[in-house]
């Protein structure tokens, strides 16, 4: 079999298919043989139906040959895709343009592929993580946190300030209706725990001020607060001293206590530098592509894939979409609209990332190809030869290596935006480093306080696509 490609209108390529008589031939004969086995008819036991009795039931020769070709053209289109190295994103167009009745086969098979994009200034790209180096107030502000612990509530005659611990009565009226009734409530300044508006009032008051405001409750109810300001007091800690950390921490003295939260903050700090420096080069990668050169056909596919996600994980919740779209106050159509959008990112970042394995060149050889093979083969219990067969059956073996060039991509692009804190300050990657050990150890930590994009994880290599296959 022969396979050429050349590019037509749009982002379409027009595979051109010869496929040799030999091969027909036995295209042809495994569909007798197939037929054969199927085929009651009398006089005849399974298996044994001659050929012109079943092309005389399938109404004649050529019927015949036509349903094989048929079967047929999916395998031929695939390998077709695969010796051409085209990456189709839509069903193609197929149309025979010789061997309908006998001979060799031809056939042109018009697919639509990804477009190469425009990355214009991906090279010269900066983002702004945060900045890896731990400075003495934040260390400062570690201390306090465990002091607080060993505080003591002190009585004092100043006004009321943030983080005072005040006793109050609280009242609140609607309608004249009692909502809220509480004496000598103990309350946290600036904790916000009931409405703001009485963190506001509270603030500066002093022992025996009455405080009156109306204002409306977190469930929209409108409301009348009284207040009155018995006691305030503030919290005293204990002194940083030698003493003090040692009966606190595992540590002998302040400095050692000091440098063990100095090594454990920066290791957080630097997984959320890492975390935000793959997230915030992606997002600038990405707004560099046009969105009219995204085909719509690859957005289309990501929202259908994006709602049939979203199906799983709601019946696996057991939550229907109606009670989904009570809860978050949303229309069916805000939310089609919000998959469009987070849809249309991720399609634009898988063709950045493609553009920029283009423009640097970057290739996958044999022998990485193989490895990733072995690997996924390996996880998924079956044997390399097999699998890579299969992916050359469906036509995805160009997929799963682009899917690995992509993380070639992603690799390189992290290797060369510049980095700057939040200051514009120069940040170096060497402060970005860290034992792997210590990176899992701490990443549980930073996880918490670090948001990443649902869009970044672009680069799986041959994992998803393999997995996809075999199921």
């Amino acid at each position: 079999m022969r396979s050429t490609a050349e590019p037509v209108e749009g982002n379409k390529v027009r595979l051109s298919v010869e496929v040799d008589e030999p091969d027909v031939d036995k295209v042809l004969d495994d569909m007798v043989r197939q037929l054969a086995r199927q085929a009651r008819v009398p006089g005849f036991r399974p298996g044994k139906v001659p050929r012109r009795v079943l092309e005389a039931r399938m109404g004649g020769a050529v019927a015949l040959r036509g349903e094989a070709l048929r079967e047929a053209l999916p395998d031929f289109y695939a390998q077709a895709v695969v010796d051409a190295d085209v990456d189709p994103i839509a069903p193609p167009e197929i149309d025979i343009t010789a061997g309908e009745e006998s001979g060799a086969l031809a056939f042109d098979a018009v697919v639509e592929v990804r477009p190469t994009v425009s990355i214009p200034g991906y090279s010269g790209l900066q983002v702004t993580v945060p900045s890896p180096v731990v400075r003495d107030e934040e260390i400062d502000a570690q201390i306090d946190r465990l002091r607080e612990t060993d505080a003591e509530l002190v009585t004092v005659g100043r006004p009321a300030r943030d983080g005072d611990n005040l006793t109050i009565d609280l009242h609140a009226t609607s309608a004249g209706e009692e909502l809220i009734s509480r004496d000598d409530l103990s309350y946290e300044l600036g904790s916000g725990r009931v409405v703001p508006e009485l963190d506001a009032q509270l603030h500066s008051a002093k022992v025996g001020d009455i405080l009156s405001f109306s204002t409306t409750t977190p469930d929209g109810t409108a409301a009348d607060f009284r207040v009155l300001v018995k006691e305030i007091q503030e919290k005293k800690l204990p002194e940083p001293t030698d003493e003090w950390a040692s009966e606190n921490s595992e540590f002998a003295t302040l400095d050692e206590l000091r440098a063990d939260l100095r090594a454990r903050l920066g290791r957080v700090k630097v997984v959320q530098a890492q975390l935000a420096l793959r997230e915030a080069a992606l997002v600038a990668l990405v707004e560099l592509v046009d969105d009219d050169a995204v085909p719509a056909t690859l957005v289309d596919e990501e929202v259908r894939q994006r709602v049939h996600d979203l199906g799983h994980r709601l019946e696996e919740q057991r939550i229907t979409l109606e009670q989904l779209l009570a809860a978050t106050g949303r229309t069916g159509d805000d939310l089609l609209a919000e998959i469009r959008v987070d849809a249309l990112a991720a399609v634009k970042a898988d063709l950045a990332l493609r553009a920029l394995a283009e423009a640097e060149s970057l290739e996958v050889t044999e022998e990485e190809f193989g490895s990733e093979l072995a690997a996924t083969a390996e996880r998924l219990g079956t044997d390399p030869g097999e699998l890579r067969g299969q992916l050359d059956r469906t036509g995805r073996t160009v997929a799963v290596r682009s899917e690995q060039k992509k993380a070639k991509a992603m690799t390189w692009l992290l290797d060369h935006v510049e980095l700057v804190d939040e200051e514009g300050n120069p940040v170096s990657r060497d402060d970005l480093r860290v034992d792997q050990g210590e990176l899992e150890v701490e990443a549980g930590g930073a996880g918490e306080e670090t948001a990443t994009s649902p869009e970044t994880d672009e680069t799986s290599g041959a994992t998803e696509e393999t997995e996809e296959t075999e199921a």
